[in-house]
Protein backbone atom coordinates (compact mmCIF):
# COMPACT_ATOMS: atom_id res chain seq x y z
CA UNK A 1 0.00 0.00 0.00
CA UNK A 2 0.80 3.42 -0.94
CA UNK A 3 -0.26 6.56 -0.32
CA UNK A 4 -0.97 9.50 -2.84
CA UNK A 5 -0.93 13.28 -1.57
CA UNK A 6 -2.79 15.77 -4.11
CA UNK A 7 -2.58 18.93 -4.08
CA UNK A 8 -5.40 21.94 -5.86
CA UNK A 9 -4.29 25.00 -6.63
CA UNK A 10 -4.70 28.45 -4.48
CA UNK A 11 -2.64 31.20 -4.48
CA UNK A 12 0.17 30.95 -7.23
CA UNK A 13 0.87 34.08 -6.86
CA UNK A 14 3.42 33.03 -4.24
CA UNK A 15 4.42 29.98 -4.99
CA UNK A 16 8.23 31.03 -6.32
CA UNK A 17 8.39 32.93 -2.90
CA UNK A 18 7.50 30.09 -0.80
CA UNK A 19 9.34 27.06 -3.51
CA UNK A 20 13.12 27.11 -2.00
CA UNK A 21 11.62 26.03 1.09
CA UNK A 22 9.05 23.48 -0.24
CA UNK A 23 12.05 21.93 -1.91
CA UNK A 24 13.84 21.44 0.68
CA UNK A 25 11.46 19.48 2.26
CA UNK A 26 10.81 17.56 -0.45
CA UNK A 27 14.13 16.73 -0.49
CA UNK A 28 14.30 15.65 3.31
CA UNK A 29 11.27 13.33 2.81
CA UNK A 30 12.97 12.03 0.04
CA UNK A 31 16.26 11.13 2.13
CA UNK A 32 14.00 9.75 4.97
CA UNK A 33 12.75 7.17 2.38
CA UNK A 34 9.42 8.28 2.61
CA UNK A 35 8.82 10.27 -0.57
CA UNK A 36 9.15 8.12 -3.40
CA UNK A 37 7.82 10.45 -6.31
CA UNK A 38 6.49 13.66 -6.85
CA UNK A 39 5.79 16.18 -9.56
CA UNK A 40 2.89 18.66 -11.14
CA UNK A 41 -0.27 17.89 -12.92
CA UNK A 42 -1.37 19.66 -15.77
CA UNK A 43 -5.29 19.08 -15.31
CA UNK A 44 -5.86 20.73 -13.09
CA UNK A 45 -3.46 23.49 -14.24
CA UNK A 46 -1.22 24.22 -10.66
CA UNK A 47 -2.04 20.61 -9.12
CA UNK A 48 0.57 18.34 -7.86
CA UNK A 49 0.65 15.04 -6.25
CA UNK A 50 3.49 13.05 -4.90
CA UNK A 51 3.98 9.16 -3.85
CA UNK A 52 4.48 8.16 0.21
CA UNK A 53 5.30 5.08 1.83
CA UNK A 54 2.97 5.90 4.81
CA UNK A 55 0.08 8.13 5.53
CA UNK A 56 1.18 9.42 8.28
CA UNK A 57 4.45 10.83 6.06
CA UNK A 58 1.92 12.17 4.11
CA UNK A 59 -0.12 13.48 6.29
CA UNK A 60 2.90 15.24 8.03
CA UNK A 61 4.45 16.56 4.97
CA UNK A 62 1.34 18.66 3.85
CA UNK A 63 0.71 20.12 7.67
CA UNK A 64 4.01 21.51 8.07
CA UNK A 65 4.60 22.49 4.09
CA UNK A 66 5.30 25.85 3.19
CA UNK A 67 3.03 26.05 0.11
CA UNK A 68 0.30 24.89 2.08
CA UNK A 69 1.01 27.30 5.65
CA UNK A 70 1.49 30.29 2.51
CA UNK A 71 -2.09 29.33 0.79
CA UNK A 72 -0.75 28.41 -2.68
CA UNK A 73 -2.21 24.84 -2.00
CA UNK A 74 -5.62 25.37 -1.36
CA UNK A 75 -6.90 22.16 -0.58
CA UNK A 76 -5.05 18.72 -0.18
CA UNK A 77 -5.85 15.23 0.28
CA UNK A 78 -4.56 11.89 0.58
CA UNK A 79 -5.79 8.43 -1.03
CA UNK A 80 -4.79 5.07 -0.69
CA UNK A 81 -3.02 3.49 -3.54
CA UNK A 82 -3.13 -0.28 -3.90
CA UNK A 83 0.08 -0.17 -6.52
CA UNK A 84 0.25 -3.89 -8.37
CA UNK A 85 3.34 -3.25 -10.58
CA UNK A 86 6.40 -3.12 -8.19
CA UNK A 87 10.29 -2.54 -8.98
Amino acid sequence: MKYVLFYEAGRLDRAAELYPAHRARIDEFHRRGTLLSVGTLDDPPGSAMGVFTTRAAAEEFAGEDPLVLGGVVGAWRVAEWNEILQP
